[in-house]
Formats: C-alpha cells, sequence, structure tokens
C-alpha cells in the first residue's frame, strides 16, 4: 500500500492506495511551517488504515521549496562558477537576477577557462590552479554550495565533471550541482537553474531530515519518495540533491491523478483549489510540458515544467459588490477574487457562518453544491448570483481554450475542491467528466506516479549513427530514472523528440528523452 500526500496552499490533501483502490483520505488546512500538516493528515490516513496492511512508500508532492525560494528564506550561500573563458563574457552569472534574491543567497560568481563547442570541441581546457584559486575565495566568503556550469556541458560534461572533482578536493563539505544534469542547452537559464538548485541544498536536506524524522515517529517503516514536476517520482536521496525537480509538482500531481481517475490520457485537466485555478493538456497520460522559458521566483529557467497556465479564481475567492455602482474601468458591479480566504473557507465563508462572500457561498446558493447552511445564503440576490456564475464559466472555457492546441472539441476533466464552480459543460470540450475522488486527485496523482528520468542532448551525427544518438539518449534517460529510484526491470520510454539543427555547420541533433519505471520497492 501507498500513501500519497499533497501540499497544498490551502488544504493538504493524503490517500491511502491499495493497488488501485482507495482506501483512506483525508483533506487538512495546510499549516504555516508546512511540516506539521503533513504529520496531521498522514496521522489521518493511518488512523483509518486496515491493521494488516504495510505501507510500501510515502509520495509527497511539497511547497517547501518553492515557499523558500519566494520568501528568500532559508537559503544557501551559493556560488556560480562559470567554465567558459575566453568566450561568454557579455553576460556576466545572476546578470537578471532580482536584487533581493541574488543578495539571499550571497551574490558570488567566477567566470574561468573551459567550456565546449556544440559539437564537443572544447573552447579552452580547464585549469586546476585556476580553480583551486576560485575555493580559496570561496571559502573566505563563506560558501557552503556552487553551480558549475560549462557552455554547451549537456554535449560533454567533462569539464563540469573536473571542475567539480578539484573544488570538493579543496572543500569537502561544499554541496556540488552540475549544470549539464538538470538543465537544458541554453546556457543562461540551464546556469539559473542550477543556480536555485544550489541555493536549496540546505532547505532540502532539513526538509527531508524533518519528514523522515516523523515518518519514523509515526512508526512507518517505508520509503521516502518526492514528486517530480514531470508526473513523475524520485526517491528522498536523490530530492536531496535535485530540490528544484519539486517546484511545481501540485499541479502535475492532480494532472497525473485526473488522467488515472478518468482513464484519459490525451485531453485538458482543470483543477480548482482554494485560491487558484491550474489548466494543463494531458499528453500521453503525462502534463504537457512548457516548450518555452519558465521564471521562477523571477529567474528565468529552462528546466522542464508543467505547460500549465494558472489564474485566480478557487473556492475561496472573495465576492465583492462596488457599493457606487459600476465600476468607472470595467463596467461591472461585481469582482470575484483575486484574494481569497484559503484555508479559512469553513470560518469565513457566509455558508458557514462566516461574513465573507464567496464564490463556494454563491454555489451553494446556485444550487452546484450541496455544503454548509443553504439557509445562511438563499437569500442572496439570484442576478448577483445568476452573473457570478455565468462568470465563472466564461473564465474557465477561456483559460482551457488558451491550453488547447488544435480547435475541435476535447475531453476536459474537472478535479479539486473548488470543482463545484463549475457546470457539467464547457464549451469546446467533447465532455466534461468528475471523477469519484476528484477531491483528492493531487494525492493520488502522487501515490500513483511512476519514476522517471529525462535527458535533452545534443549529438552530432558526423561520426555516430542516428540510431546510435537515439539509442545513447534513451540509455541516459534510463539511468537517470534508476538513479532516482526506479526499477531497471520496467522502464519505459513515454517520450522522445529529435530535432535537426539545421542552422549549425554540422550534421547536429537534438534529442530529449523521458523513461518512467515503477519503484524499486515494489
Amino acid at each position: 500500500m501507498r500513501i500519497g500526500v499533497d501540499v497544498g496552499g490551502t488544504n493538504t490533501d493524503a490517500v491511502l492506495m491499495d493497488g488501485r483502490d482507495l482506501v483512506a483520505q483525508a483533506k487538512l488546512p495546510t499549516t504555516g511551517d508546512v511540516t506539521s500538516g503533513i504529520v496531521a493528515s498522514l496521522e489521518e490516513v493511518l488512523r483509518q488504515k486496515p491493521k494488516t496492511s504495510k505501507i510500501t512508500g510515502v509520495m509527497l508532492g511539497t511547497t517547501h521549496f518553492t515557499n523558500a525560494l519566494l520568501e528568500r528564506k532559508d537559503l544557501t550561500p551559493t556560488a556560480v562558477l562559470r567554465l567558459a573563458l575566453p568566450a561568454t563574457t557579455l553576460l556576466p552569472p545572476l546578470v537578471d537576477w532580482p536584487q533581493e534574491l541574488k543578495q539571499a543567497i550571497g551574490g558570488f560568481t567566477y567566470m574561468v577557462h573551459g567550456g565546449h563547442e556544440f559539437d564537443g570541441r572544447e573552447i579552452a581546457s580547464v585549469d586546476p590552479a585556476e580553480i583551486r584559486e576560485v575555493a580559496k575565495q570561496m571559502r573566505k566568503q563563506g560558501v557552503e554550495a556552487a553551480a558549475i556550469c560549462g557552455v554547451f556541458s549537456p554535449v560533454d560534461p567533462a569539464h563540469e565533471q573536473e571542475a567539480a572533482a578539484i573544488l570538493q578536493s579543496e572543500m569537502p563539505e561544499i554541496q556540488l550541482t552540475l549544470s549539464h544534469q538538470n538543465g537544458r542547452i541554453g546556457i543562461l537559464e540551464r546556469e539559473n537553474a542550477s543556480t536555485l538548485n544550489a541555493c536549496l541544498s540546505n532547505v532540502a536536506k532539513h526538509t527531508i531530515a524533518g519528514i523522515r524524522l516523523a515518518l519514523s515517529q509515526l512508526g512507518l517503516d517505508a520509503r521516502l519518495y518526492l514528486s517530480q514536476n514531470d508526473g513523475t517520482l524520485m526517491d528522498a536521496d536523490f530530492a536531496a540533491r535535485f530540490p528544484v525537480f519539486t517546484i511545481a509538482s501540485g499541479p502535475t500531481n492532480s494532472m497525473r491523478g485526473a488522467a488515472f481517475l478518468s482513464g484519459v490520457r490525451d485531453g485538458i485537466v482543470v483543477d480548482i483549489g482554494g485560491s487558484s485555478t491550474d489548466v494543463g493538456a494531458l499528453v500521453n497520460g503525462f502534463p504537457r510540458e512548457a516548450s518555452v522559458a519558465v521564471n521562477l521566483a523571477g529567474v528565468r529557467t529552462n528546466f522542464r515544467m508543467p505547460d500549465v497556465l494558472s489564474i485566480a479564481l478557487g473556492g475561496g475567492s472573495i465576492i465583492r459588490q462596488n457599493p457606487k455602482g459600476a465600476d468607472a474601468e470595467n463596467g461591472v458591479e461585481v469582482t470575484i477574487g483575486p484574494d481569497s480566504t484559503g484555508y479559512r473557507l469553513i470560518d469565513e465563508g457566509q455558508a458557514f457562518g462566516g461574513a465573507t462572500l464567496t464564490t463556494t457561498d454563491i454555489a451553494i446558493a446556485g444550487g452546484l453544491a450541496q455544503a454548509g447552511n443553504l439557509d445562511l445564503v438563499k437569500g442572496l440576490d439570484s442576478s448577483l448570483v445568476n452573473w457570478v456564475i455565468q462568470d465563472i464559466q466564461a473564465r474557465v472555457e477561456e483559460t482551457v481554450d488558451k491550453v488547447k492546441t488544435t480547435a475541435g472539441p476535447v475531453p476536459v476533466i474537472l478535479v479539486g475542491g473548488g470543482s463545484i464552480l463549475v457546470q457539467d459543460s464547457l464549451s469546446g470540450a467533447s465532455e466534461v467528466l468528475r471523477p469519484e475522488h476528484a477531491e483528492v486527485a493531487n494525492a493520488i496523482g502522487a501515490a500513483m506516479a511512476q519514476v522517471g528520468g529525462q535527458v535533452e542532448k545534443v549529438f552530432s551525427l558526423d561520426g555516430m549513427s542516428r540510431q546510435t544518438a537515439l539509442d545513447s539518449a534513451k540509455d541516459e534517460a534510463i539511468g537517470r530514472a534508476v538513479d532516482a529510484g526506479a526499477n531497471p526491470n520496467s522502464m519505459e520510454i513515454v517520450e522522445l523528440d529529435e530535432v535537426p539543427l539545421t542552422y549549425l555547420p554540422s550534421n547536429a541533433i537534438l534529442i530529449r528523452a523521458k523513461a518512467a519505471g515503477d519503484l524499486a520497492s515494489e
């Protein structure tokens, strides 16, 4: 049996799964320290657990690392070492970072000789003496983590590995991130992604240790996994090395859970929570990945992220009526959000005895949901109720239309506790599905996920065949999945893309491969 936990901005959801069957579930308010909310949700599902059953794994989707970046808290003093000289000097490391985030991690940057051309030719060789001098300066500045980024290191990582070995010998306690392991081709975005990963080193170490301690105190002798933002899992040791892969794992858990519950492999998922609505596309059962650079805490990155469009609309969104009549700018007398009661909905919403009018109150008054006390909201003006319901419907339909890549109708799966806000038909949808247990689809997605690995590399076909290049990419993706905790005998290539790089003066090809497999522990 597996336990899946997903931490959202409003609720922390947990489920206990026996194979494909849901045995127990819990939905509790997310706590300020996050961890205590996780423990409380675990305690609740364990209370419902059959006595003879054994827990084999705990799968966790957490906001710990996203919160650390957004709040600029507990970040590790980090240096960036770019292997590039004499090239790429125009834009130095961290050039596009928000100043306060740069200060929060220390903002130490170094540029030394090294790096490769796109076809693997050296720009310059690594100078060990130069790296040792950098290590000396890092020690003086109190650096605890470093991101090492070489030009075109996804093509040839040798210089990053050589520099890492030298730094580790000079500073045995330093925590290193090599950019070829967690970013794509573009150097600035890849460097940013690896730096974000490095500065989360201490947060990851302490968070995972705290969760493991909590599991031990609960008597759970089960392996811990964390959700990745591509819809797969990684074991806790791997997550401690790559915490940045957990960012945006919440929407992907919901999408994987929606695919599992509905049986739909290709469609649109609408996940409505307490404060926001996330809309994304399923492709072969996995979230479609963003094809453009993604901003993370104000930093431009190009590592894998789900292609999700979010709007400020949820079950706790606050409804306001303009007492002065129509607003001069938009001509409406009613506003929906963007602020929300969040997890305080059951205390502040009118249908629950509070004084704040929310979208959930409107849904109850309009007959879309049965919750709270209908008598407390049945006196709401019917024109107000109808207007809000139609406006919510229009917002969701517009967001779905933006996410679709074809004009034709597609299946739409509604999940999340706030899905009660939407009616049973949507423009542009071939069908609207509300699978059973949709309110905890995020936790189910975490519990039922496989372990994954992904690689993106440029290969020169002057010295190898296309098939050899494809096989090499697939083998590396499988290797990364196995490192993350997958059973090597269960591996499957779930995505394989190749792009001829016709603008380069060589027969080059960009290959992206993604592998997924079952848990090694099972």
